[in-house]
């Protein structure tokens, strides 16, 4: 469980992103948590230096459905890169673990899979309380700390000469 401010970062250290097409595909399951965190991360792009225009939101039904919403995006939208935001929170069944399992799972196969890089913005918490926390409460919001990686990534998967290196 994240201790610091998930909010923090500083612009000097991360690529400009104005050149970038980026997409989020959302969970709505949880809204009051999902909605948060996207909200976050389009903000977070946007003063990264992303156009809006270049900010493309897909909702799914659940956290599960995420990784089949990236791949269709990835397949249809040439985004730079993608952030997959859902909330699973623990529960009295396995149903918390298999959940969790597959869309993590899912992320990483679609990492290996496709050149674009699909961040996990999934929060896998115990409470309700621990979401809200984190999705821009007491801890900040996961939300932006996932665009900045997207940011990151999106740099990295642009590099055009493998011997160019790239510093943050």
């Amino acid at each position: 469980m994240a201790t610091t401010n998930l909010s923090y970062y500083d612009t000097a250290t991360i690529p400009n992103a104005k050149s970038f097409r980026f997409g989020i595909v959302v969970s709505e399951w949880n809204p009051e948590i999902t909605k948060n965190l996207q909200k976050g991360a389009i903000e977070a792009l946007i003063d990264c230096g992303a156009k809006k225009e270049n900010i493309i939101s897909w909702d799914v039904p659940g956290s599960f459905e995420l990784v089949f919403g990236c791949k269709k995006m990835i397949e249809s939208q040439q985004v730079d890169a993608i952030i997959a935001i859902g909330n699973v929170i623990q529960g009295e069944t396995k149903h918390f673990d298999f959940v969790c399992e597959g869309v993590t799972q899912g992320i990483v196969d679609l990492n290996i899979k496709y050149n674009v890089p699909v961040i996990f913005c999934v929060l896998t918490d115990n409470t309700k309380q621990q979401s809200l926390d984190r999705s821009g409460g007491k801890l900040g919001n996961k939300g932006i700390e996932c665009a900045v990686a997207a940011v990151k990534m999106a740099a990295i998967k642009n590099i055009d000469n493998k011997s160019e290196s790239i510093g943050f």
